[in-house]
């Protein structure tokens, strides 16, 4: 990542400076000014993507063999008489070029580290829909603009300024020398004296050239070495910190049923009642839960499909009560440009199966979206509540042809939610006229009982769909967590608990001014609630 700083300054400065060769009176600040408006014009362009070219320098290299002492800009000394301002422009462009080339891979190099849980996570945007690597990282451009406008200054010429970019690239294609040769052992399974072979052709050399440069670090090289130091601890901290996080929020990665039931509790001496009702579980103090009229919208974080989302857990012990309509909703980024409409969400019930006479309603719904796509919109409630709707439709239409007929109920399952909705839907009005006219006729035969059975689960589900209408119409909220991290309080003085008080709190006022804010989300303010609770760490 240092190369982001470094790339720029020296391709931007390293051109410019040839401007010495024309007049010599051209002063070294006037060549620092020139490059940096330079640098910052590019920096503002970086939000519209970038395109791909290849600076050669092959040709210089040839050039100084033959002439030594071109060695101070062999670019411009190589370039042919009459041909100085079109090679500057030349210049002055493939700079450009391939230092938004490098500002453009450390974009992509940080979206890895996030997400590697190695870094916050920060606001992205994808500059092209075809390419999934074409981001731009707003906080991180203008941060790259700083730091390469301080180190131009601060070296104000390409030979001090080389010392240390030659140590940061030397550094990086030892590295990836020695990750390509880890990844031939443990990934690709390469016999080991393959990949030793290998190594110790690649990494002498590389270790060749990188003795060499590390000899410039009291020379300027030092701030390669710095900057790596500085943003590898940052990386690590913020890695240790995630670690404490997740063990901290472990305890709440429980099953639902482990927490409420529809059972009464035996213990307490209770009868069970005629319509179930919703009561946590003896673990918790087995008291009864109450509803709450309208749908409730939980944000689940983790998404996993066998646990609780904690804001539900703390909502439900702060407030006994639940609504009428329980949706656990996960919003799940895929690397891809867009996903079509119609295969964005999946649904499915939690809590088991659906109790008779139950109240409640619980879902878990989860949103998948491309990289271009609205994730949360104004109209989330509605295109949730037709989700849930059509689940229930498709659900009871199944269970109908299976009794009905169940050598042919997979072929209900092919069918579109449309033509399962139209079905149900015709099916509900004269479900009354067919229980009694194949009582008639039949005496109460296995098919009579099939289509008392049928009638029997249309009723059943026209109470959901009835119950569902009208918790949304009643009201939509938002539930959202707010989760508040605390160190946790250690008893005597030991240096290492320190140590680790020390970083949890960097850790801590880093989360807090990176974690993103409840009015990012595009949804109706008064319709959000936070649910707020602690977690030591």
């Amino acid at each position: 990542m240092s190369d982001g700083i470094l790339t720029p300054a020296q391709s931007v400065l390293g051109a410019i400076q040839g401007l010495k060769l024309v007049d010599e009176s051209i002063t070294t600040a006037t060549i620092v000014g020139t490059s940096c408006a330079i640098l910052v014009l590019l920096f503002l362009i970086q939000p519209f993507g970038k395109s791909s070219s290849q600076p050669q320098y092959i040709g210089q290299a040839a050039y100084i063999s033959d002439f030594p002492e071109a060695v101070s800009n062999p670019f411009f000394n190589a370039v042919p008489p009459g041909m100085f301002y079109p090679s500057l422009v030349v210049a002055i462009l493939a700079g450009v070029v391939a230092s938004q080339t490098m500002i453009t891979a450390t974009f992509q190099l940080l979206s890895q580290i996030i997400k590697l849980s190695y870094f916050p996570q920060i606001k992205m945007t994808h500059t092209s829909k075809v390419f999934e690597g074409q981001i731009y990282i707003p906080v991180v451009n203008w941060l790259l603009m700083i730091g390469t406008i301080v180190v131009t200054v601060a070296y104000n010429n390409t030979t001090k300024l080389g010392q240390a970019y030659g140590v940061c690239v030397i550094l990086v294609t030892f590295i990836t020398t020695s990750m390509v040769s880890l990844v031939a052992l443990i990934i690709w399974r390469i016999p080991m004296p393959v990949v030793m072979a290998a190594f110790l052709v690649f990494g002498a050399l590389d270790g060749v050239y990188l003795s060499s440069a590390l000899t410039k670090v009291p020379d300027g090289a030092w701030f390669t070495l710095v900057l790596a130091l500085l943003l590898s601890s940052i990386f690590v901290l913020w890695r240790f910190g995630k670690e404490n996080q997740w063990q901290a929020e472990a305890s709440d990665h429980v099953k639902l049923s482990s927490i409420i039931t529809t059972k009464a509790d035996e213990r307490l001496g209770e009868r069970r009642s005629v319509s179930p009702e919703i009561r946590f579980t003896v673990a918790v103090g087995g008291a009864c839960v109450s509803s709450i009229n309208g749908m409730g919208i939980f944000f689940d974080k983790s998404g996993l499909p066998d646990t609780t989302p904690a804001v539900f857990i703390h909502f439900v012990q702060k407030f006994q009560a639940t609504p009428r309509v329980i949706v656990f909703f996960h919003i799940r980024p895929l690397s891809l440009p867009s996903i079509p409409p119609e295969e964005r969400f999946t649904v499915s019930r939690c809590f088991g199966r659906t109790v008779h006479g139950l109240d409640h309603q619980f879902f878990r719904v989860t949103l998948r979206h491309g990289y271009t796509d609205e994730v949360i919109s104004q109209g989330l409630g509605l295109q949730i509540y037709e989700k849930l709707r059509n689940l229930i439709i498709r659900e009871s239409a199944m269970n109908e042809q299976t009794l009905a007929n169940p050598a042919t109920a997979n072929l209900s399952r092919k069918g579109s939610v449309e033509e399962i909705t139209t079905t149900f839907t015709e099916s509900l009005g004269d479900s009354e006229k067919q229980v009694a006219e194949r009582k008639a006729g039949d005496g109460g035969s296995p098919a009579a009982l099939n289509v008392e059975t049928t009638t029997a689960q249309q009723k059943h589900t026209r109470h959901l769909l009835d119950a569902l209408e009208a918790a949304y119409h009643d009201q939509v909220v938002y539930i959202v967590g707010k989760e508040q991290m605390r160190i946790r309080e250690v008893s005597g003085y030991k240096p290492r608990s320190w140590v680790r008080r020390i970083a949890l709190a960097a850790f801590l006022w880093l989360r807090s001014n990176t974690s993103s804010k409840v009015a990012n989300l595009n949804v109706d303010i008064d319709k959000l609630v936070e649910i707020g609770f602690v977690k030591m760490i």
